[in-house]
């Protein structure tokens, strides 16, 4: 980011503006005119979506824009137009676009690593987790090693270390992780990461990334740079509000990444090319994206804590509570409500997920939220 650092920014975001607004007169602040044509904001539905960690405006304007404009290039493949967006992504990310595997959303990279280094042993990560890296692998005769979480509900890095073996091809972390939203210390992950990526290849999953505040935070990208086996995998489906459009990259060495390549099936289009184009440029609405998930995701802890119920620190677009309910009845309530939330994370079926909406939708979630729970 340019100035203010995107945690540094996100921390003052944090102290004012609307929020503090909310606070003080509790009329819920709503978008200009222009700033619902720059950030498009979903509409309100008859079913409001809470499930699925989408972000809740985009695509920008600019970024409307850029697709709108090269129409024209539909009739062509999409291979040819990559170079400029892999350039701008390894400029971002610190390396040379021989680093750069793009794929059509970081889901596609996470199946893609599992079938190419999956097969033939095991994976090992925690749970829960965001499955699709392993429930992919599995379909193709790889073997998973779960572990539980730890007390703390973190991954548990002394416990996955342990078990890694002449068996393990792979190692999955996800941080911060879904569904929790926890963040691994800085120093032990990157210690684990250094350590176990001397005997199998390790994945970190860094779809929340640009959500995470603390000051000098690592991405795991410095360990690629390195030149160890860290493969990293990054999405515009979250601040950049693309989820429909299908577009994220993994970042590895040279070697790894072509090996990667090689298996990547949907690959990406022209129309999600020049969005992300676009995305990368639009720092105005990357800003917007984090104030408006600062001021959600305080809606719904306020309320949680209103209510005393139990949540994490969350370093992502949502928020992982306990209910003391379990999910699927908790679910059918608040459905019947008009509001749809997390699906269940066993073994933490009393536990709930909230994705960040629209100011107007955290709203509606507060009050049915609170008809539910009271009721």
């Amino acid at each position: 980011m340019r100035g203010l650092s995107r945690r540094s920014w996100l921390k003052k975001a944090s102290l004012g503006g609307g929020m503090a607004a909310l606070g003080v007169s509790g009329v819920i602040p709503s978008l200009s005119a222009e700033e619902r044509a720059k950030y498009n904001p979903r509409p309100l539905a008859d079913t409001i979506r809470l499930s699925s960690n989408e972000n809740p405006f985009g695509p920008s304007a600019a970024m409307r824009k850029a697709m709108e404009g090269h129409f024209d290039l539909g009739c062509r493949y999409p291979w040819s137009y990559n170079a400029d967006l892999v350039e701008m992504i390894a400029k971002k990310e610190g390396v040379t676009p021989d680093h750069i595997v793009m794929v059509a959303g970081s889901t596609e990279g996470l199946k893609v690593a599992g079938l190419t280094f999956g097969q033939g042993g095991e994976i090992i990560s925690c749970s829960p987790t965001f499955l699709a890296m392993m429930n992919y692998a599995e379909l193709w005769g790889t073997d998973i090693n779960w572990v539980p979480l730890n007390k703390d509900l973190d991954f548990d890095l002394d416990e996955i270390e342990k078990r890694v073996s002449f068996e393990t091809n792979l190692v999955f972390l996800c941080n911060p992780n879904n569904p929790t939203g926890k963040l691994l210390p800085a120093d032990r992950v990157v210690d684990f990461c250094k350590t176990v990526s001397e005997k199998t290849i390790v994945f970190s999953d860094e779809a929340y990334y640009d959500y995470i505040t603390e000051p000098g935070y690592p991405s795991m990208v410095e360990l690629v740079k390195e030149g160890r086996d860290v493969i990293v995998s990054r999405t515009f489906s979250k601040v950049y509000g693309l989820a429909g459009i299908r577009l994220g990259y993994l970042i590895a060495k040279p070697e790894i990444a072509k090996k990667l390549s090689e298996r990547v099936v949907a690959n990406t289009n022209i129309m999600a090319i020049e969005a992300g184009k676009a995305a990368l440029m639009d720092q105005d609405f990357y800003n917007f994206s984090l104030q408006k998930t600062v001021e959600a995701k305080k809606m719904i802890t306020d309320t949680l804590d209103e209510l005393k119920l139990e949540y994490l620190p969350s370093h992502a677009n949502f928020v992982f509570f306990h209910s003391g309910r379990d999910i699927k009845e908790l679910g059918e309530a608040m459905l019947a409500k008009g509001v749809q939330i997390g699906r269940p994370f066993p073994p933490l079926n009393d536990w709930c997920r909230i994705s960040t909406g629209t100011i107007e939708e955290m709203a509606l979630y507060n009050q049915a939220f609170k008809e539910v729970m009271q009721g």
